[in-house]
């Protein structure tokens, strides 16, 4: 049986970036960033797409330059989710994205200049209702930090974000978030446990440069995951060397482990044994593939025998359990049919899909009873 997440969150102060609500009791948002040439329009609006596709609620893109910032103007026409722009010490590129439609400023106000230019980029945020976020990496900390603490700590990220912070409070500037990223997890999961008690902002989570897939998912799953289980945290990015679609992939397993949001498909498959009456591996592995479209919530176990089949089938939406001379098939928890092995892919795929379509069909009903 499905249960809400254990989990009690912080209580953050909520800001809209675009149509999507973060902080507050918002969902917790999932996010990547573009890594094409942002002057290269055509393939950055294929990228946005795609990790769109993939469920991503906001998409962050590298604006270092006028000409990109010209570049960003064109995308911004041609996609429909939510953009950040990602800008560093120039803030006319920040005042030129703001006049294309930004939906969301992600600078360090620290870094951008004269305090006529840090007003200038606030005041352009503040009259058309664009949230700011600050963005602290161990890799970046100011010189002066860096003598003070000698090398990057915890300390270190809160001391450098608060002093955007403050520049932000002298401007009575309030919709912003806040991020606080090292590759290095204790130091990422410290920092936002002592920022999180400082501010009412919301946070955006993740730990930077984590590496290539493998390696990368698991070190942001324990990050991410202790900070989450502790209630810190409105928004997410999966930082990985790999495909940005991975990253969106990946952060919603992560949110759908801790309960926190449901998002496509939640497999429950066994490792298999000797005691499997199919290819258990196999099966997973060509249904994860075939089903990566489906953005529906579902629960489908796939085990291979009789031991825990019968249980873990009872649980699921769908589920399947090994059985000889043919596997027997859950729908709602209850028996439903019998798969032969030669064409189980091709029948659970099929089955699936029809509880898909079933369930969006019975939504579709409802909402066009609700508007009657």
């Amino acid at each position: 049986m499905k249960q809400d997440s254990p989990i009690k969150r912080r209580k953050s102060r909520q800001i809209m970036v675009g149509d999507v609500p973060v902080g507050g009791d918002a969902p917790i948002a999932v996010q990547s960033m573009t890594n094409t040439n942002t002057c290269d329009v055509a393939a950055t609006v294929g990228q946005i797409n795609a990790i769109q596709e993939a469920g991503a609620d906001i998409v962050r893109v590298s604006v270092p330059s006028m000409e990109a910032a010209e570049a960003f103007g064109q995308i911004r026409k041609q996609v429909s989710v939510p953009l950040v722009a990602d800008i560093h010490f120039d803030h006319k590129i920040a005042l030129r994205v703001a006049e294309l439609g930004v939906d969301c400023l992600r600078i360090n106000p620290g870094n951008i200049g004269r305090d006529d230019r840090v007003s200038a980029v606030i005041n352009a945020a503040k009259d058309r209702n664009i949230p700011i976020r600050i963005g602290v990496n161990a890799g970046s900390l100011e010189k002066a930090l860096q003598r003070k603490y000698g090398e990057p700590t915890p300390e270190a990220l809160v001391e450098s974000a608060m002093r955007h912070i403050d520049i932000l409070d002298r401007h009575d500037f309030q919709d912003f978030k806040v991020s606080l990223k090292a590759s290095e997890v204790f130091m990422t999961v410290a920092a936002y446990r002592l920022i999180a008690q400082q501010i009412e902002q919301p946070l955006h989570l993740g730990i930077t440069e984590a590496g290539g897939f493998r390696s990368g998912t698991v070190k942001s799953s324990i990050g991410l995951g202790m900070l989450l289980m502790d209630g810190i945290g409105d928004t997410i990015r999966v930082s990985l060397a790999a495909d940005p679609v991975q990253e969106i992939k990946v952060g919603f397993d992560i949110l759908k482990s801790l309960r926190l949001r449901s998002h496509g498909i939640n497999f429950i498959a066994c490792p298999s044994c000797s005691r499997q009456n199919f290819d258990v591996i196999q099966t997973m592995n060509d249904l994860e593939a075939r089903l990566e479209d489906v953005n529906r919530s579902l629960d489908v176990a796939i085990i291979g025998c009789i031991v825990n089949g019968p249980g873990e089938a009872r649980e699921a939406d769908i589920g399947l359990t090994g059985g000889s001379p043919k596997n027997l098939f859950y729908l709602h928890g209850k028996p439903n049919q019998k798969l032969v092995n030669e064409t189980l892919t091709d029948d659970l795929e099929r089955l699936i899909r029809e509880e898909v379509a079933r369930r969006e069909e019975q939504d579709s009903l409802l909402i066009a009873k609700s508007e009657d």
